[in-house]
């Protein structure tokens, strides 16, 4: 049976679902799911079916001295020899890929071709912790899979559809021109629960709805009729919620000061911003928030606090650019699972009629606002994967109709 594979590749991981199709429907949740960790070093894979149970928890083999890229085509090629022999009916026609940036022209997923990887090429300064290696696993699955069709599917797509107003910067306009805007991220996420949304919210999910997508990456969107109307990330993922490595919004101040008076060089500056600074470098301790909410150090609970001050102050000015707010969703690692964040976050806006029920939260219910709440209040798990699958099929009808046609 014909299928999709979904990638969402990282610096030495990469997770992965696979999806069946019959050209036409596409069976979910995903037959087969998991990740694939220490690529570069020792790389090992874990994978699950659809209802959860594992079927893999393996190391691979691998050669200390081979290069990142060579890592990544082997580990890759043994992900896909694992796939066909445990299921031997799947035939991998479609590979859709989770792409940061897509750059002002690309508001829909687009096939991939030696032209869009050198367009796509020219955002890797943009998002330097991710653009790199989406790349890298198209080129590799490239090498591998020849025949396979791949569609990069983007993070900044979903926000393609916000006003003029929302994505541009109070620069000369000769930079705008030249690509410099507010983007946006996380699209695919805010996609997959605008579309969960009606289920969920009845009436209110076409209303003022902010969603939080928490984890160590973060970041808030803000829907109207379940379309993007503004975002706290703008030209990088960078800007907006301080995060778990990252500063989020900063006075460009700083910026000049360490590089007129530190002497920091701009790839200093870009460690600094990207990875030592966020959750980890408030804290000192850690970047996850599981270890910061354990910690009885008094670093770790101002970190915590910053962070719930962040996400409670952008609300606000998201409020503000929706007039008014029906609901607030949570959803991605942090906003999924660390009910404190979400207690915290709750009662920060209590000015904006939330009003959060404390059993449901600690349940983690999908459904969170107390009773005479004037704002809807969700959990909702988010599922990336799906939702490139989904734009790959699309890309996969296509391609058996061009094969009837040539047949034919």
């Amino acid at each position: 049976m014909p299928a999709i594979l979904v990638i969402n590749a990282g610096s030495s991981s990469v997770k992965f679902a696979v999806f069946q199709t019959d050209g036409h429907d596409l069976r979910e949740p995903a037959a087969l799911h998991g990740q694939l960790e220490g690529i570069g070093g020792a790389p090992h894979l874990v994978a699950k079916d659809a209802a959860g149970r594992k079927l893999a928890d393996d190391a691979l083999p691998h050669d200390p001295a081979a290069s990142l890229d060579t890592a990544y085509d082997t580990a890759l090629a043994a992900l896909l020899a694992w796939i066909g022999e445990h299921e031997v009916g799947f035939a991998i026609e479609a590979i859709g890929h989770r792409v940061v940036h897509g750059g002002p022209t690309h508001a829909a997923p687009v096939v991939v071709d030696d032209a869009v990887l050198a367009e796509l090429d020219r955002y890797v300064p943009l998002a330097p912790l991710h653009q790199p290696h989406n790349l890298d696993a198209i080129r590799a699955l490239g090498r591998i899979e020849p025949d396979a069709i791949q569609i990069a599917c983007f993070d900044t797509a979903f926000h393609r559809s916000q006003p003029a107003v929302a994505q541009r910067f109070a620069l000369p306009r000769r930079f705008e021109a030249a690509g410099v805007r507010r983007y946006g991220f996380h699209g695919l996420s805010y996609e997959y629960i605008a579309g969960r949304l009606p289920e969920l919210l009845g009436e209110r999910a076409d209303g003022r709805v902010i969603v939080a997508h928490l984890g160590n990456g973060a970041s808030l969107c803000a829907l109207h009729g379940r379309r993007s109307v503004a975002s706290t990330m703008g030209f990088s993922a960078l800007d907006g919620l301080m995060m778990g490595t990252r500063t989020g919004a900063i006075d460009p101040g700083v910026l000049l000061y360490l590089l007129d008076t530190e002497k920091m060089d701009s790839a200093r500056i870009s460690r600094l911003l990207y990875k030592e600074s966020g959750l980890l470098g408030v804290s000192g301790i850690s970047a996850d928030m599981r270890t910061l909410l354990a910690s009885d150090a008094p670093e770790a609970a101002e970190a915590v606090e910053l962070f719930c001050y962040r996400i409670a102050r952008e609300i606000g000015s998201l409020a503000a650019a929706l007039g008014g707010l029906d609901a607030l969703v949570f959803t991605a690692g942090i906003g999924e699972h660390a009910a404190p964040v979400r207690e915290r976050v709750s009662a920060a806006c209590g000015w904006l009629g939330v009003k959060l029920d404390a059993e449901a939260n600690a349940a983690g219910q999908l459904r969170l606002d107390a009773a005479g709440s004037a704002v809807a209040v969700a959990c909702i798990p988010t599922d990336e994967e799906v939702m490139i699958a989904r734009h790959a099929l699309p890309a996969l009808r296509v391609h058996h109709a061009e094969l009837v046609k040539a047949s034919s």
